[in-house]
């Protein structure tokens, strides 16, 4: 039940911090910026201390390490492989534009 509490409590400060950007038009941009940004810390802050924002922090941190798992292709890798993609797209839609191109003669010879 406080997390549900929490997590209202929660949305309802962001929405008043989108409502204070609104309200504040005749103001300079820095401040409307600043209300905004300050009530979505706050906002985030508070939403973190419930149970599922912890679930989603520690949900980040075991991403973070998996990340850091990944190995990255290297420039002529990648290079490499979007000429494959390239040719192998360009040679799909040429077979299929001949196939479309041989239906369209054997319906236009059945129905003439």
């Amino acid at each position: 039940m406080i997390d549900k509490i929490k997590l209202i409590l929660s949305a309802s400060i962001a929405l008043a911090g989108v409502v204070a950007f609104y309200y504040l038009a005749d103001r300079p941009e820095w401040m409307r910026f600043s209300s905004l940004l300050g009530a979505f810390a706050v906002a985030v802050i508070i939403a973190a201390l419930s149970g599922p924002g912890k679930t989603a922090w520690e949900f980040a941190k075991s991403s973070r390490v998996e990340l850091r798992k990944v190995v990255w292709p290297s420039n002529k890798e990648t290079v490499q492989v979007t000429l494959s993609v390239f040719v192998i797209v360009t040679l799909i839609a040429i077979y299929l534009w001949g196939v479309d191109w041989m239906l369209a003669q054997g319906v236009a010879a059945l129905t003439s």
